[in-house]
This record gives C-alpha cells, sequence and structure tokens, in this order.
C-alpha cells in the first residue's frame, strides 16, 4: 500500500526542521548574554620566605595570626560581576582562608555603604588553597565602575609565623593596605586597624563580567611597570594613566594586567624571571590580547659588575622567546624600549652601549607587532643616558608620576583594537 503525506504532515516537518536549525545555529550562552570575564586588575606575585618572628631582632617581619587583611586595588575595567583569585603559588603548605568579601572602596580602610559582599568557594565561606595553587571564588553581583577602588577582606585564621611556608606576596603595591586586629572583620563598614603594610598578600586576580567588545592588556615587566618611584596611594604606574586614557575613549574597552615585579630579569634572577612567569602573568589572564613587553634593565645592571654574564645576544634571544610565546597564543606584543638610567647603580659605558644596541634591535628588528618608544618619551634630550630632571624620582631609574605619565601618553592608543588578533603564525 502506497503512503500519503498530507498538508498537515509537510507542516509538521517544517516546523521541525526550523526549529532543527534555529537550535544547530545557538551561539554559546556567554555570546548571547555579551559578557565575558576578563581580568581587570592583577600583581604579579613572588615567595617571601617563611620569617619567624623573633625576640630582640628589631621590627618583626609582617605575619598573620587569627587576622583579616583588608587590601585596596585600583581596577581598570569595570563590569557588573566580580570575582576574586587567590594565590598560594609559592606555599610549600595549605593556605587556610577563614573568610573573604569584596566591597567597594569609600576611603582609607571605610568600605561604602551597602556594597559589601562575602566571597563564597563552591559555596563555601572558608576555603583551603593547596601547596602552589590559586583558588577562584564565586562570582557576586556587584556593579563596579570603570577605575574604581575595589576592597577585597581576607580573614586568616591560623599564624602565618608559626610555620616554614613562604608566603606568596608582592611587597612594593604602592598602596596602602590594611591589618585588623584579632579577629573576623572581614565586611566591617570600617576596619579595627592594628597595623599597615605596603604589600599584597594571597591575592593575586580580580575579574569582572563585562559587556561589549573587551579584551585585556597584559604589561609584562620590571619595577617600571610595577610603578616604583611613583607616589604611593595616588596609581600613578604607567598602567594607570594607560588605563585612564583608554577608558576615556570610544570604542573597544581594555582591562590592564599589571605584571611588573621589582628586580625582574629576562633571563634570571631571585624572583621568577620573565621567561619562567610568562604563563602565570601573561596567558593566565582571561580575556588577554594584547602584551607590552618592557625588561632588561636590570640584567644589564647584574652585566654591569660582571661585563661576559649576559651578552647582547642572550637579551636579544630572551626578547624572541616571549614574542613566540605570545604569536602562538594568538595575541598582539609590543616591545618597550628600556629607559635610561645613568646615575645608579649597575649603570657602566658598557652597560649603556648593549641599552642602546637592544632599544635599536626592538625599533628596527620589526620582531614586535609595533614598539613603543618609552626611551624616548622620557629620556634628557642632551643627555640621553639619563632620565630628564623633572621625570626623575629621584633615584636615576625610576620615573615620578609625571615621568609614568609621559610614557602612558606616549602610547598610540590606535595600537589597542579587537580586530588585531594573530593566528600564531607569520
Amino acid at each position: 500500500m502506497a503512503l500519503t503525506f498530507g498538508p498537515a504532515l509537510f507542516r509538521v516537518a517544517a516546523t521541525a526542521l526550523v526549529l532543527a536549525l534555529v537550535i544547530v545555529s545557538q551561539p554559546p550562552a556567554a555570546a548571547q548574554v555579551g559578557t565575558q570575564w576578563v581580568t581587570t586588575w592583577h600583581t604579579a606575585v613572588v615567595p617571601r620566605a617563611a620569617m619567624p618572628a623573633q625576640q630582640g631582632q628589631g621590627q618583626p617581619p609582617l605575619n598573620f595570626n587569627n587576622q583579616t587583611i583588608r587590601q585596596i586595588v585600583h581596577i581598570s575595567l569595570g563590569g557588573d560581576r566580580i570575582r576574586a583569585v587567590l594565590s598560594n603559588a609559592f606555599g610549600t603548605e595549605p593556605l587556610m582562608v577563614g573568610a573573604a568579601g569584596v566591597a567597594l572602596r569609600q576611603k582609607d580602610a571605610v568600605i561604602a555603604a551597602g556594597s559589601s559582599r562575602p566571597l563564597t568557594f563552591d559555596g563555601r565561606r572558608s576555603v583551603s588553597i593547596p601547596p602552589g595553587a590559586v583558588m577562584l571564588s564565586d562570582a557576586v553581583a556587584l556593579p563596579v565602575p570603570h577605575l574604581a577602588d575595589v576592597v577585597v577582606d581576607l580573614h586568616i585564621p591560623g599564624n602565618t609565623g608559626e610555620g616554614m611556608s613562604p608566603l606568596t606576596t608582592h611587597g612594593n603595591a604602592r598602596q596602602t593596605n590594611y591589618v585588623s586586629t584579632a579577629g573576623n572583620h572581614v565586611g566591617a563598614a570600617d576596619l579595627p586597624v592594628a597595623t599597615t603594610t605596603p604589600g599584597w598578600f594571597f591575592l593575586t586576580r580580580v575579574e569582572v563580567s563585562a559587556a561589549g567588545p573587551v579584551g585585556v592588556i597584559a604589561g609584562l615587566g620590571d619595577s617600571i611597570t610595577e610603578g616604583n618611584g611613583s607616589t604611593p596611594d595616588t596609581n600613578g604606574r604607567w598602567p594607570d594613566y594607560l588605563a585612564k586614557r583608554l577608558m576615556a575613549r570610544k570604542g573597544a574597552m581594555f582591562g590592564f594586567a599589571n605584571g611588573g615585579i621589582g628586580g625582574n630579569r629576562v633571563l634570571s634572577g631571585g624572583t621568577p624571571n620573565a621567561l619562567a612567569r610568562f604563563d602565570r602573568d601573561v596567558l593566565a589572564q582571561p580575556g588577554v590580547t594584547h602584551v607590552v613587553f618592557t625588561e632588561g634593565i636590570n640584567d644589564l645592571r647584574i652585566t654591569a659588575q660582571n661585563p661576559n654574564s649576559i651578552p647582547l645576544a642572550d637579551l636579544i634571544a630572551g626578547h624572541k622567546q616571549v614574542i613566540e610565546r605570545a604569536r602562538a597564543a594568538g595575541l598582539k606584543i609590543y616591545g618597550g624600549t628600556l629607559v635610561p638610567y645613568e646615575g645608579t647603580m649597575g649603570w657602566s659605558k658598557e652597560t649603556e652601549e648593549i641599552r642602546v644596541a637592544l632599544n635599536n634591535w626592538i625599533k628596527t628588528s620589526k620582531a614586535y607587532d609595533a614598539v613603543i618608544d618609552f626611551d624616548a618619551a622620557i629620556r634628557d634630550p642632551g643627555q640621553p643616558s639619563r632620565i630628564l630632571a623633572k621625570f626623575d624620582s629621584g633615584d636615576h631609574l625610576h620615573p615620578n608620576n609625571a615621568g609614568y605619565e609621559a610614557m602612558a601618553n606616549a602610547i598610540d592608543l590606535a595600537l589597542f583594537t579587537l580586530n588585531t588578533r594573530t593566528t600564531g603564525t607569520r
């Protein structure tokens, strides 16, 4: 018997086909919402050796014993939800966090009314972070504006001075942070302050859920990217000034991940060198699209003590490694020239020749996708091996706030668009 299909059956089949096509063509949920998690603030962490307090040894090292650390971070990109990343990267024992919270800052150690939110970890208020690990908090709804001061509270219930586990920290924050009297004071409107610290502890990143075309710039560098020499509590680092410029323009928005570490080197050193920490401080940043790499002064300062220790060819090879690793991840990478530093320890005529040669390679080799000439922005035209006096913080190595602003103003904002990702090949 032959089968026949009436009009009703054809209508049902057609409807089913349309539904199937709609389902197949739907983009992922995140794309429909138009938001994504991106880094809005980052600090590159380093180990601080365990230093138990000792009687009669002068000022004891900072440790925490059933205290709350209130840490202030100046974010770049705002969003409607926020989360924090805690780090025990250099710990050799688990780190217990009894409670954590996030808020907007009003001033000093005071949080803005109504902005306090508890941070949880898989729904739990406390968390144990394994040795060498990071822990991402659950997201909380907290609208944060661009360039806001955000508070991250951490209650450390144990005594970090009792064990031998190194503390994971960034010591030169250029930001006053607050340590409470004994107890869990997470979310307190006005923290009962026992002492202050210029460092960040156990906190490496803050992320926001941001809408629209957004990207992240990772600044990989030394104390000049870190902002040493700028006035504390003023957000006077060159990445801060760049963030202000980016937020003031129209078009794609960018968060900034500051991966500067004082004393850092391209190839070796007491802190993890640039090659060793590239994955953590660049590739691990959610939403990263661009890298600004400016580093090598500390390699040269060591070379001044031993002229044959780090040849120019080795420094160039290190830069090439960073370039290729960025390109393999599909990132745009820009090279920043090394600023002058005559007048400070570790400078010599020989190292100045290497600095000039490395800068010439950065500018002329076309190895980088673009060049940012920090050197030209702040050098003294009459003495190009020195920082211009009005930009010198006083140590002849680090710029002051005006110098960092000049460095940021030397950056062409047209370099930062969201249609220029590489494919990993050239």
